[in-house]
């Protein structure tokens, strides 16, 4: 690898006379000598060959070329400083980085205002937050892909080492948009009544494992969405119908755009679904992390 003649000590030195004006004041503040700043300045400024800086009046000021150096500099110095910090946080036992998926089924709402107060508390750890659908949530944990996994459903994977406590319970029933055919007609409906218009259903996001489905209509036809997000504007704008969380369009009901239909051999009680990690995974983050959420009150 050839030798940069751009060092550390020299971006620093930069970064404290554009701050500090002059020469003499960026020796003070780096406790040097202004001899040995100007040194450091002029050596920098020979192996590059170009100018850094020139006067007006008593201040240095950066030419185009050095306010372009130390521009990208400063990302380098705030690199490394990130490097430091993080090794020091990482020798305590504290994570850089903890990679947390919900399943779609939840409302990520409820989550967000947790992981605000906790990088508030840890605002060197960063959050690395992803979606995924039913089998793929767990699949994700089993193959380390995440550290946590936040409204995953029922059956918890038989797999040694996973931990699983639920954290939730949502009741799903069938919706419907108000101008559908079905929300007009005498309740309670059967499957068979459904099966004759389209349902929507969220794809299952394991990529190996075998899909997971629930409350699937048979021999209707299909219209496939990513996410329960998705779903919902689907069954709004009148595409199909299908079963979803009643707490997640709570409002569109109260507002009549939806309507929830009772079926008579549809599964609608309420389901506990799981906040999941991996036993081994000591993590202090991690660990802060899940006491924040077993504490909250969905």
């Amino acid at each position: 690898m050839q030798h940069s003649p751009i060092t550390l000590e020299a971006l620093l030195v930069l970064d404290a006379i554009d701050n500090r004006g002059s020469f003499a004041a960026a020796a003070e503040q780096l406790n040097k000598v202004p001899s040995a700043v100007s040194y450091i300045v002029q050596k920098l400024e020979e192996q590059l060959s170009v100018t850094l800086f020139v006067r007006q009046g008593r201040r240095s000021i950066l030419t185009p070329a050095g306010r372009y150096l130390l521009d990208e500099g400063r990302k380098v110095l705030g690199v490394v400083g990130n490097i430091a910090q993080q090794t020091q946080t990482i020798s305590h036992g504290w994570e850089p980085k903890i990679r947390v998926t919900f399943d779609t089924i939840f409302d990520v709402t409820l989550l967000l205002p947790v992981l605000a107060e906790f990088l508030i508390h840890h605002p060197n750890i960063e959050i690395d937050l992803t979606e995924e659908v039913m089998n793929g949530g767990w699949e994700a944990l089993i193959e380390d892909r995440i550290d946590l996994l936040i409204g995953a459903p029922a059956p918890v994977p038989s797999q040694q080492g996973i931990r699983a406590t639920p954290v939730y319970q949502i009741l799903q029933k069938l919706i419907v948009a108000h101008s559908h055919p079905l929300a007009h007609q005498n309740q309670p409906i059967t499957k068979a009544d459904i099966a004759q218009y389209r349902t929507v259903v969220v794809h299952d996001s394991a990529k190996k494992g075998v899909p997971w489905s629930t409350n699937v209509i048979e021999q209707s036809q299909r219209f496939y969405v990513d996410s329960v997000d998705h779903k919902i504007a689907a069954i709004t704008a009148g595409i199909g119908v299908g079963f979803l969380p009643v707490g997640r369009v709570q409002h569109q009901l109260a507002r009549g755009e939806l309507v929830a239909i009772e079926v008579t051999d549809a599964h609608n009680q309420t389901d506990d679904i799981y906040m999941a990690w991996k036993m081994v995974n000591k993590g202090k983050g991690l660990q802060h992390l899940r006491t924040l959420i077993d504490q909250l009150v969905f």
